[in-house]
């Protein structure tokens, strides 16, 4: 900018005046501004002038700078970038976002879904993975989750779903999490959303950064090739960094250490120029495929195994740019499950189906209300009752929390809310051509009914500490529910799942194993599937993580250099930690500055850390908590700790025993830095 000349007015205020014509504060309209520090008036100390227009401009943008936000996925994290095909899939797709070598401009927003705009990044939640693709032939919104499944089997149960998972209708709390009375309430009702609840309750809800999550399209598509054939798709995003996740201690802490670590971790790796990048990858079948497997295809809730299909990889989708405004791109950004390019196209699934119809008037909605028809020109004149809330100018008062179902409110003494009736409006079974065929009902496919076996299957898949963190994810949520009969109605629907595991639950609510629930089709054995488990497709790497380094007066220099130098080969980032941020002397006698002050840098926000301490450093930082903290979270939290010998009294008070996590500085640091140890677990925590 050029430099601008400053003034001072009658009144004492700063005016800073364009010293060219370029630099010159406008309206919106364009109208070159004389004054910004003061409005029109009628003498200096008169009323001020409806003719303002400065100001009428500048106060009717302020107070409509905020929009409504998303009811849900409203917490969200943008970057652009740019999709490459990389393989020829001209024979089953004619979609030009396909050829070979096409490169496609895209915009990507991850999301929490439960959580509002001021939520944390940290809760156990589902992760939204949006993309769209600026094609040649139109937008292609690819509209996922961080997980292959859903909750629910048709759309019309959506907002059930997250009435009952949202903030209690009547007190408007918990924020951002499912462990609380509706969300189990009405999940013990739905027996479909098993196999959801088992990824749900696993680590894939606590990921270490959106660049170490998968993606996925979660319904089945189809590819249109040019003549015509098509072929059923599932869509795969796989990290080029590999599976990673937080364990649930450190996620709680990380929400006071950082409420924006994702955000965070997207933005600035981009900054740095370490693009997140991920292959796209496809499961291509046909109807003979089909119609042999013991699960329906357009069933949401239903995932087909790798081994059974394998993933081909298609392209690869690279971020490179962070936004320039985060409301004009990222808030603003509007995806449609209906936006599609010619060579791909939709299945029948009826969640995708109701998905179609709701996006658009979902973006439109933001910029009006609901609740249209209050207005009296378009309210009934009868009695009416629904499970439909709030919104922009919502007239009635709605009492009690009864705004999803089913429920079993009325059973514990609440108003239950109004149900459906056999009498009520149905659409009539005739056909409207000869196009058309079956008759028109509102009914489910026999073959959706299996809601356990694809639970078990994904249960069964995970290694022995990934079922340990599913159960006592269960055992933490459902103790939070206060509706007596439901933690036992959902221990009962697990019996379907692994008997093993609704034993935990049950041991960890201190209840006794309820009769095993009723299966509307019961479930079968599937082979187990290693792609459903993190742990077993995590890389032992260091790439993309970041080492905290706590130091103080006296480390040994060496020693530090040598870590550093250690880490950064291993493409790790090291983040030096001291108790001033000013640095420490080293014992060569400089000052080392310091990338974070220990009492703000918290070993959470760290994938390994190491500890260099000379004795008397060591017993300075004895009686600072937060170093005590440093080390006791980073061994709470399975990480890899690296000391010096002049740390262990530190190691000691903070409780880190002996394993095969904690070592010296040497070469057995780095290699155990690209771990979790989750061994170490057991001993520092009662698992179900």
């Amino acid at each position: 900018m050029s430099k601008r000349d400053v003034g001072i007015g009658k009144g004492g205020e700063t005016h800073q005046v364009a010293s060219g014509g370029s630099d010159a504060m406008t309206t919106n309209h364009g109208v070159p501004i004389s004054d910004n520090q003061n409005s029109l008036k009628s003498g200096a100390r008169g009323p001020t002038l409806l003719e303002d227009f400065v100001l009428r401009e500048k106060i009717f943008h302020f107070d409509h700078e905020r929009i409504p936000e998303r009811i849900v996925h409203a917490r969200g994290s943008g970057a652009h970038g740019v999709f490459e095909a990389t393989d020829d899939i001209s024979d089953l797709s004619k979609a030009a976002v396909f050829t070979k070598g096409e490169k496609t401009e895209v915009f990507v927003r991850f999301s929490t879904v439960a959580g509002g705009a001021g939520s944390v990044d940290t809760p156990r939640d589902v992760r939204g993975f949006a993309v769209k693709f600026y094609t040649r032939e139109g937008n292609w919104d690819l509209v996922g989750n961080n997980i292959p499944v859903f909750f629910i089997q048709d759309a019309i149960k959506f907002p059930d779903l997250v009435h009952a998972v949202k903030m209690e209708a009547d007190r408007a709390y918990p924020q951002a999490g499912s462990a609380h009375d509706t969300f189990w309430d009405w999940a013990s009702l739905m027996p479909e959303t098993t196999h959801m609840l088992m990824w749900a309750m696993s680590d894939r809800t606590l990921p270490r950064s959106f660049r170490m999550m998968e993606g996925f399209g979660v319904h089945t598509f189809k590819l249109v090739n040019a003549s015509g054939k098509a072929s059923f798709v599932k869509f795969h995003w796989k990290p080029r960094l590999g599976l990673q996740s937080t364990i649930w201690d450190e996620a709680l802490k990380l929400q006071s250490a950082d409420n924006d670590y994702q955000r965070r971790d997207l933005f600035e790796a981009i900054d740095t120029g370490t693009f997140p990048k991920w292959d796209l990858g496809i499961q291509v079948f046909d109807q003979a495929f089909a119609d042999a497997q013991p699960y329906d295809v357009l069933d949401a809730t239903k995932l087909i195994p790798e081994e059974d299909v394998p993933v081909r990889l298609i392209g690869t989708l690279t971020l490179n740019r962070n936004v320039d405004n985060f409301f004009a791109e990222t808030e603003q950004v509007a995806f449609l499950p209906s936006n599609i390019p010619p060579g791909i196209d939709f299945s029948n699934d009826p969640l995708l189906q109701g998905r179609l119809f709701s996006y658009m008037d979902t973006q439109n909605s933001r910029l009006g209300t609901t609740n249209f028809h209050q207005i009296p020109i378009n309210a009934p004149r009868c009695p009416f009752a629904n499970m439909q809330r709030d919104g922009k100018m919502q007239t009635l008062v709605p009492k009690g929390r009864a705004n999803y179902e089913p429920n079993s409110l009325a059973e514990h003494g609440e108003d239950g809310g109004p149900r459906e009736t056999p009498s009520g409006f149905a659409t009539a079974n005739l056909t409207s051509g000869p196009d058309e065929t079956g008759d028109k009902q509102r009914a489910r496919s026999e073959s959706f009914a299996d809601h356990y076996s694809q639970a078990r299957l994904f249960y069964r898949s995970q290694d022995e500490h990934e079922q340990a963190h599913i159960a006592s994810s269960f055992v933490f949520e459902l103790s939070k529910v206060g509706l007596l009969d439901v933690p036992r109605r959902m221990v009962a629907n697990l019996r379907n799942v692994d008997e093993d595991l609704a034993r935990r639950v049950a041991e960890g609510l201190g209840i006794e194993l309820p009769t095993k629930a009723k299966a509307a089709r019961e479930p079968v054995d599937m082979a187990s599937s290693d792609a459903l488990s993190i742990h077993k497709n995590m890389k032992d790497t260091l790439e993309g993580r970041a080492v905290g380094i706590l130091i103080a007066d006296g480390t040994d220099a060496g020693q530090l250099d040598a870590v550093v130098a250690a880490v950064t080969r291993a493409k790790g980032k090291a983040v030096i930690i001291a108790p001033k941020i000013g640095g420490a002397t080293l014992s060569d006698g400089k000052i080392r500055k310091a990338d974070g002050q220990l009492a703000g840098s918290p070993s959470q926000i760290f994938d390994a850390v190491a500890i260099i301490l000379s004795d008397e450093g060591c017993q300075a930082l004895l009686k600072e908590g937060a170093a005590v903290e440093f080390a006791m979270n980073a061994f709470a939290h399975l990480k890899a700790i690296g000391a010096s010998d002049g740390a262990q009294p530190l190691l000691d008070k903070a409780g880190v025993g002996t394993d095969e996590g904690v070592t010296g500085l040497d070469s057995a640091f780095v290699k155990a830095a690209a771990r979790r140890f989750y061994d170490r677990e057991p001993t520092l925590r009662t698992l179900a």
